[in-house]
């Protein structure tokens, strides 16, 4: 098989919602000749924006690939969604990404989605340009934006352009030469914060840093993530894309990847088609995909790939194979799921950059008789969205699912409404609770004591972990007295264990998801035929050991306790500094806990924590205690224990957590 040499950038456009986003996708796509005339947003014609449902409100709800060249690299491009309720869809793409463009808004500079895209980036080291749209726009000002970017994002940027005419049709972006004085003192300064060599040169004599130098200085520095070259412009009149994409080339790490290694990539999409066929769409990281390939998703069992397309402009183009670089649409992966990882990929498990879903309603038909018929496609929908967390109530078969707001859940409502026919309802959206173990404490059942109807020992430590850890699973027993013969390896064994405690932690003594805990397998023991009178009778089945550890566990859990948690937001509200006294009021009702207010220019600011249950609550009061003027940040700061009585959730399954139910 002959090399396949290309380079390849796979980027990702973010950006908070009505940036232009999309509509700089349009341009960049049209700049690159991949289609005649840009598409609108509001008219409902963009490549991206496909879904009926997207073109209707005008916003990108799912993640979209589009492709087009830049000389000789192919950028495989990733328009996400920009409103927060979609945030997860994000999440999904950051993994698979070689770079990203941040788009912020001329008029509006930097907005809460804004500063939360950009830590996440900054997490993950992703080479990152900023490009501040709308200069055609009333109020624009690209300075003001400028010093918002440097303060409240980072100051690690470089302005590549100057504009005139801001504020008008007329506005134009015009590059920086790398002969002018101010713009190359200026590269020089960002660049020798991280490059002693070039800054002991510039001090002693500045005409060894040449612009040539700067240029390589400024590209490596980019690609390493530690510098953010800004680009201005303008997406609707494509004022300043041309700089732009010539940045996207030889500022982003477009990559030469290896054909002919083993075939690794990542699942970062799964959609269903028209007829219910299951679609994943994969970044390759390495080696040649072919149709008929038998592929392993990070998982026992194995898929065939029965067809495979990949992005050609605008569309996905039906092939026989995929190469190291590309993002494919593979058919035939019924198990896949996303986060899946192919073959041996360093860091299979991708960490999570964005806080959960705080939110969750039940979702109920409308006719009673297709409450089936939205079980399964919810299920499907989860395909898509795990973090919904499809879930139904085994006494009452209500059906819950996770949110992250209520455009999602109306979304979600249009969905099942457009492509399954099914009309529901969504009852009271509640917060989404956790319980987290208080002391430490142990249980075990026995093999054949009078309280164990499972052919099985088991003995379970639960002691508390610090907060935001998750959950650990410990394996600390003699390999031995592990049923090896239905396991087979020690590692299966401790692996199977670790599923059935964390399938037990779902749901807590109060029905709430118990997290921030290290839960210990200490004793362990099994029953066969012919062994000794302590352990003879019927051989133990993996169903044994199944059903017993949520048993064990409830018992440590009653005996350590658990205490209910809430999450809750830090909040950063400006506004007049008349208005401190009507603020700081609405911030007592809502049981906030503030710092003392601070002045910063001609705004006062105020720093608060509060239940995020409330915090919509805060938002909608804010214009009318401000004039109009305040703006309001928020962000998930984690969870703290409830005030008050214990909210209790009914569980989704009988998992024997629940301390009425024991």
């Amino acid at each position: 098989m002959l090399r396949r040499e290309k380079r390849t950038l796979n980027l990702g456009i973010l950006a908070h919602v009505d940036a232009g986003k999309t509509t700089l996708t349009e341009r960049l796509l049209y700049a690159a000749g991949v289609i005649d005339e840009p598409g609108s947003v509001d008219k409902g014609t963009t490549q991206t924006d496909s879904l009926a449902l997207e073109r209707r409100r005008g916003i990108t709800i799912k993640s979209a690939v589009v492709s087009f060249a830049i000389d000789d690299v192919t950028v495989n491009l990733i328009d996400t969604p920009g409103h927060p309720d979609f945030i997860a869809e994000v999440e999904r793409v950051l993994s698979v990404l070689d770079g990203a463009v941040l788009v912020l808004s001329a008029v509006e500079g930097v907005q809460p989605q804004t500063r939360l895209l950009m830590r996440a980036l900054q997490r993950l080291s992703t080479p990152t340009l900023l490009f501040v749209n709308k200069i055609d726009r009333s109020g624009s000002d690209p300075e003001r934006v400028l010093h918002a970017i440097a303060e409240r994002l980072t100051p690690a940027t470089v302005a590549m352009s100057s504009v005139t005419g801001e504020g008008n049709r007329a506005a134009v972006a015009v590059p920086y030469a790398d002969d002018d004085e101010h713009f190359r003192a200026r590269l020089a300064e960002v660049l020798a914060d991280n490059d002693d060599a070039l800054l002991a040169d510039y001090l002693v004599d500045d005409t060894r840093v040449t612009p040539r130098r700067l240029r390589a200085a400024l590209a490596e520095q980019t690609r390493q993530a530690i510098v953010h070259p800004v680009f201005f412009g303008s997406a609707i009149t494509g004022a300043g894309v041309p700089p732009l994409m010539a940045g996207l080339a030889e500022l982003l790490p477009a990559r030469v990847d290896d054909a002919e290694g083993p075939i690794t990539g990542r699942v970062f999409k799964i959609e269903r088609g028209p007829s219910g066929e299951k679609t994943a769409y994969v970044r390759l990281f390495s080696g040649t995909l072919q149709t008929r390939d038998q592929l392993r998703l990070g998982r026992d069992g194995e898929a065939k790939v029965t067809a495979i397309a990949v992005f050609d402009g605008a569309a996905a183009v039906q092939q026989a194979s995929a190469a190291a670089g590309d993002i494919a649409k593979v058919w035939g992966l019924r198990d896949a799921r996303i986060g899946d990882a192919i073959g041996e990929l360093d860091g299979a498990a991708a960490e999570q950059q964005f806080p959960p879903p705080t939110l969750e309603s039940v979702v109920a038909p409308l006719d009673a008789d297709d409450g089936h018929r939205l079980r399964l496609a919810l299920v499907q929908l989860a395909e898509q969205d795990p973090l919904i967390d499809v879930r139904q109530n085994g006494a009452s078969q209500e059906l819950s699912v996770s949110l992250y707001g209520e455009v999602q859940k109306e979304v979600l409502q249009a969905t099942l409404a457009d492509d399954y026919g099914l009309e529901v309802a969504f009852l009271e959206t509640t917060p989404i609770y956790v319980e987290r173990p208080v002391g430490v404490a142990e249980a075990v059942e026995v093999l054949h004591a009078e309280s164990n109807p499972f052919n099985a020992t088991i003995g379970l430590r639960v002691a508390p972990a610090p907060a935001g850890t998750g959950v650990e699973f410990r394996f600390d027993i003699d390999s031995r007295t592990g049923p090896l013969y239905v396991y087979k390896r020690v590692e299966n064994f401790a692996d199977a264990m670790r599923q059935y405690v964390l399938d037990s932690l779902s749901a807590g003594l109060y029905g709430w998801n118990v997290t921030d805990c290290v839960v210990t397998l200490t004793e362990c023991a099994y029953s066969i035929p012919d062994g000794p009178p302590s352990r003879r009778g019927p051989p133990s089945t993996a169903a044994d050991f199944r059903k017993l550890t949520p048993l064990v566990l409830r018992q440590a859990l009653v005996r350590a306790g658990t205490v209910v948690c809430e999450p809750i937001v830090a909040v950063s509200a400006e506004f007049p500094p008349e208005s401190i006294g009507a603020v700081l009021s609405a911030l007592a009702r809502l049981g906030a806990a503030v710092e003392t207010p601070s002045l910063r220019g001609e705004l006062a600011t105020i720093e608060a924590v509060l239940p995020a249950s409330r915090a919509d609550d805060l938002q909608r009061q804010l214009p009318g205690l401000t004039g109009g003027e305040g703006t309001l940040e928020s962000r998930f700061a984690g969870y703290e224990p409830v005030a008050g009585k214990p909210p209790k959730r009914r569980r989704a399954t009988a998992n024997a957590l629940d301390a009425e139910e024991a």
